[in-house]
């Protein structure tokens, strides 16, 4: 393709990925599948890197973040954000109303035309656009002077890169609010837990986190997403009103809340406010109140500003969603991936509407940091988890009677040994058959990069979980088909289908039994170490630390969390029924005198003619060696589109970097 026709394609392509961005980001209403997008996405992003001359800065491929940053800018708002005033009462709203009017010079009854939107809990930000481009993010600072943030907002997918506009105006600054939903922050939650980081208190803290990180790829990572609500400067496109200005801001691609309402008078204003009480649970995202604003721009032009706020808008709050109780008692709850979480159980008490009598404490360092004791007057808040938070203890209800619960030495579930491994918050089971985790674990050790057991899907797992069938991995291997008739619409010629899978999972390659045992830290590329490594379960099982620690890409962390793994007699037990009922793990061998035998690879970047782990596998099939991270061991690290931080230390470290098309010709070779 010559450069005219790849320009013609390339700006077909970014208008299609922008419309369906903004059906998927915006409108919540998808028109093709994932794959048919990323076939989209692909083409634009091999264009781009055939013709880099042709990227533009509204391309989508640009949401991907770049290398971190030492520190923000400084951003001069050429209009204020100002704050809001707040109103905490029904009786306030009519203090308010009866002030903008007198005010005006209106008569007391006469009724303003109000709009009023869900207060988003998050983190205010602007965006400028000019000609319909956008140029710069920044935070709202101290109303007068912000952070350049732009790099950060062009990762959320529903900010649109450019205005849909024919004739956009000439410059416009829009607001809004950048916020974490609920369902993605109680998952991204989940997984720092999992992973022993420090949890977000709220999705508030979570989304003002994600948009100051000074790596932006950090944020392109979080799904966060933003509400537009107003307008800043405007330059080359008269708005008369809030209304007009939300109306146009949806037809530019502006994600704008579809709960905004016009209101005629302050009546209506009290039906919206108590409507969003009552709907405030069941919102997919954290609102803490409803904002009013005078609707006409002439009048609130009108109306001005006082210091710190304007006079023609107030944020009336909803009640504190905190209230004080007592720990009656706090008790260990084991999770399905094995982090025990303390839990405190409360006496009863009233928050948001909605009684709770249980609390998460999150971890013990969190729980210790707090100082959180049995018998403890505690404020618990509800903000954005299902479970309420224990939020602060009433020192001044303290009376000495009560107590610490210390980690617990064995788990309470299955009696297995409770692993804190140093620098982690997190506390573990590693029992392979701990009742609590049975589910996780059977779903990991049957999925297709583990024992690829065909059929045996979460459906099934339940059922066998219900019916009483299994109570560890090793008991796949003793299922009938009298077991499997039992489930919902089974059938025989299904039924012999899963056993037949089951019995086909027994001749696995080694690495990958080590995989799906769901051992912490060891995936797959670990457990093809530890296969070549030690050749069969037996000799892994009785490896020790510094056996471990001999191999390459094996740290102390890796290798505690072996030794722990198969220190546990209950881990041995299962792993023995395993190969007792025949379970025979074949060892690859990996080969000699290869192209690449003695060589060490890195990939990094987004590859174009293999995935990732084909790209490792040609390495291996070749005798090579393909490591995650670069060292002065490596030899060659493949540099594919969007290489990161592994690129640069291979810089620093001058390990030679080649292309992935001189990576296929060392393959051809």
């Amino acid at each position: 393709m010559d450069r005219p026709a790849a320009e013609k394609r390339m700006d077909e392509l970014r208008a299609e990925i922008r419309h369906h961005d903004h059906l998927y980001y915006v409108l919540d209403r998808p028109e093709i599948t994932d794959a048919e997008y990323d076939a989209l996405f692909r083409e634009l992003a091999g264009l781009e890197a055939r013709f880099p001359e042709l990227v533009t800065p509204d391309s989508p491929t640009q949401r991907v973040g770049g290398a971190p940053l030492d520190k923000f800018a400084q951003v001069t708002h050429r209009i204020p954000l100002l704050s809001l005033e707040n109103a905490l009462s029904e009786e306030e709203m009519h203090d308010f109303d009866e002030r903008v009017k007198r005010f005006l010079g209106l008569p007391p009854d006469g009724e303003m035309v109000y709009v009023c939107e869900p207060k988003m809990d998050g983190l205010a930000v602007e965006l400028a656009y000019e000609d319909g481009l956008f140029t710069v993010g920044s935070t709202r600072g101290d109303g007068f002077t912000g952070e350049d943030v732009t790099r950060n907002l062009k990762t959320v997918k529903s900010i649109p890169l450019r205005l849909a506009a024919d004739r956009p105006p000439r410059l416009i600054e829009v607001r809004g609010e950048v916020y974490l939903p609920l369902e993605a922050f109680q998952r991204f939650n989940a997984e720092r837990e999992e992973e022993g980081e420090a949890t977000f208190a709220n999705p508030r803290n979570a989304a003002a986190g994600s948009i100051r990180q000074l790596d932006s790829r950090i944020t392109a990572r979080r799904p966060l997403a933003i509400f537009c609500y107003a307008p800043g400067a405007v330059e080359g496109y008269p708005l008369a009103s809030q209304q007009e200005f939300l109306a146009a801001a949806g037809r530019w691609g502006l994600p704008v809340n579809p709960l905004i309402r016009s209101c005629r008078g302050i009546g209506e204003v009290v039906a919206y406010y108590r409507e969003m009480t009552a709907r405030r649970e069941s919102l997919p995202y954290e609102i803490d109140g409803v904002v009013v604003k005078v609707d006409s721009y002439s009048l609130q032009r009108e109306l001005g500003e006082k210091s710190r706020s304007p006079r023609w808008a107030i944020a009336w709050k909803f009640p504190p969603r905190q209230a004080v109780t007592v720990v009656e008692d706090i008790v260990p709850q084991v999770g399905r991936t094995g982090v025990i979480t303390p839990t405190a159980h409360l006496r009863p008490v009233e928050v948001s509407g909605v009684t709770v009598s249980r609390a998460t404490l999150h971890n013990w360092e969190e729980m210790e940091r707090k100082d959180i004791r049995i018998g403890d007057t505690v404020v618990v808040e509800r903000a954005g988890d299902v479970i309420p938070a224990v939020v602060q203890v009433v020192m001044e209800k303290r009376t000495g009677t009560e107590k610490v619960l210390p980690i617990p030495p064995t788990c309470p579930e299955c009696g297995s040994e409770v692993v804190k491994i140093p620098g982690e918050v997190a506390v573990r089971c590693l029992g392979l058959a701990c009742p609590a985790q049975i589910r996780e674990t059977i779903i990991h050790f049957a999925s297709r990069r583990a024992m690829d057991i065909d059929g045996l899907g979460e459906k099934y797992i339940d059922q066998l979980l219900r019916l009483g069938l299994v109570r560890d991995v090793a008991d796949l291997y003793s299922l009938t088909r009298d077991d499997f008739m039992q489930f919902d619409r089974m059938g025989d010629k299904l039924a012999e289908n899963l056993l037949a899978a089951i019995g086909q999972s027994k001749e696995r390659e080694l690495a990958r039994i080590i995989f799906a045992l769901g051992i912490r830290h060891v995936g797959e590329h670990t457990a093809k170490l530890l296969a070549h490594a030690f050749g069969s379960i037996e000799y892994l099982e009785k490896a020790t630390d510094e056996e471990l620690l001999s191999i390459r890409e094996i740290g102390p962390q890796v290798a505690r969390s072996i030794t722990t793994f198969f220190r546990n007699p209950k881990n041995i037990e299962v792993v023995g029924r395993m190969m007792a009922a025949g379970v025979r793990p074949s060892v690859e061998k990996k080969k000699v005198g290869g192209k690449f035998t003695g060589k060490t690879f890195v990939f990094t970047g987004a590859l174009t003619r293999f995935t990732r782990d084909e790209a490792k596998q040609r390495v291996e099939n070749e005798g090579g060696h393909a490591a995650g991270s670069v060292s002065k061991k490596t030899d060659y690290v493949v540099a594919g589109e969007e290489a990161g931080s592994k690129l640069e230390k291979a810089r620093q470290l001058g390990v030679k970097v080649i292309s992935e098309q001189e990576f296929l010709g060392m393959l051809e070779e």
